[in-house]
């Protein structure tokens, strides 16, 4: 399971930052600092998997002693791209290299969408950056990697966002239409 995405600027300011386990806000504060940290000061040779800081490690553990837990959000895998940090926090059932390839078809649908990405699209068109995860990532499970699909669905997306209220009916949402002799008469559903 994918417990958190996050996207961060090289400067450390969060441009996405969606959990799907509830934490605390101050302990998703605390995380996001000591992630960016983490990510930010390691070497371009470095792999692209880290334990998770021990400051989530230790809150999300149950109570229950002697059972290992697969639950336990325990990975932090990321990709830097030219001035963005894609992060994913997951749990270790999750493969971190199909985490990473998660990460490249969600730069390349941004990239598709936004017809060469920049941080300022995702600041200013951040609707579209959450509709593009909501179409590959619902509740923490991934449920779509085809980049084509990934893209189409966002595009519907937007088709229906832009289309009027009231099309394809008589009159305006909430109010009736006159016919006839004045009446009022009822169009709504």
């Amino acid at each position: 399971m994918i417990n958190a995405v996050l996207v961060f600027n090289n400067s450390g300011q969060p441009r996405l930052t969606k959990f799907y386990t509830q934490l605390d806000t101050s302990v998703q504060q605390r995380l996001i600092s000591e992630i960016f940290t983490l990510v930010s000061h390691r070497p371009n040779s470095a792999c692209n998997f880290l334990p998770l800081p021990p400051l989530l490690a230790n809150s999300s553990k149950s109570t229950s002693t002697s059972e290992p837990h697969n639950d336990t959000p325990s990975i932090v895998t990321y990709r830097h791209y030219a001035t963005l940090y894609f992060i994913l926090i997951s749990t270790s059932t999750e493969s971190p290299l199909a985490l990473l390839d998660l990460i490249q078809v969600f730069v390349e649908a941004l990239d598709r969408l936004f017809e060469n990405v920049c941080e300022l699209d995702l600041i200013f068109n951040f609707e579209t950056l959450h509709a593009t995860l909501g179409e590959m990532i619902i509740g923490g499970v991934v449920v779509e990697t085809a980049l084509d699909k990934v893209v189409e669905g966002v595009k519907g997306q937007a088709r229906v966002a832009k289309r009027p209220v009231n099309e394809g009916r008589g009159g305006g949402v909430g109010m009736g239409s006159f016919r006839g002799g004045g009446d009022l008469v009822w169009s709504g559903r």
